[in-house]
């Protein structure tokens, strides 16, 4: 039994109903948003951006995030059979999904993500991803945004209410009818080169940044 409902999540039938479900569900929010314009100034601009967030919270931005779809945006999701399901519904969002992680296949897609930087300008990424530890920067992220020149530009949502998980990265979901805030911080520009000690300087710096957005809650 157990073998035939995981076989059903991972269908395409399944997918859809997931996809509709989340911008049904995400309709009830009264969502606001602050400080996009800034880094869509950017991107007019011809500099490539790089949003990013923790695992956490990107639940409450899959519907908006649609919105994104005109700029042809790109997304680096694990080859994980959960993977599979996200891909799907950020696919039916209009997002290009390269599939890969550290695990696995995550070189190829890394290649892949810096490429479409360069060429479309807009991409995401969850900085802790797929599977933590939670409020560790990975320094995939550095590497994209060192080798694109692109512009690094934290991401937060908040809810007024929520449910926390009890997962590993406590992963957030807005109540029905709450208050949903998404927030982009300032842009930051990573140099493209310098020693090892530059690198982690810069991961290191990035997850400082990042840190005070991520919200704990007691299980």
């Amino acid at each position: 039994m157990f073998k035939k409902l995981k076989f059903i999540i991972y269908t395409r039938p399944f997918i859809v109903f997931v996809y509709y479900f989340i911008q049904i569900y995400s309709l009830t929010f009264r969502l606001r948003i602050v400080n996009e314009k800034k880094w869509q100034n950017l991107l007019k601009q011809e500099h490539p951006i790089l949003l990013c967030a923790w695992h956490q919270q990107f639940f409450s931005a899959i519907r908006h995030f649609k919105t994104y779809s005109k700029f042809n945006p790109g997304l680096m999701i694990s080859q994980s059979r959960d993977g599979e399901l996200i891909a799907g519904v950020a696919n039916r969002t209009g997002w290009h999904t390269l599939r890969g992680s550290s695990s696995r296949g995550g070189k190829i897609a890394m290649e892949g993500m810096i490429e479409h930087l360069k060429t479309h300008g807009l991409g995401a990424h969850i900085l802790d991803g797929p599977t933590g530890p939670i409020g560790k920067v990975k320094a995939g992220v550095i590497k994209m945004a060192q080798e694109s020149n692109a512009v690094v530009v934290p991401m937060y949502t908040h809810a007024e209410h929520a449910w926390f998980f009890n997962s590993w990265d406590r992963f957030m979901l807005p109540k029905p009818f709450s208050k949903v805030t998404l927030t982009f911080g300032d842009g930051m520009h990573l140099a493209p080169d310098g020693t090892s000690a530059d690198f982690e300087a810069q991961r290191q710096l990035l997850e400082d940044t990042m840190l005070p957005g991520l919200i704990l809650k007691k299980s």
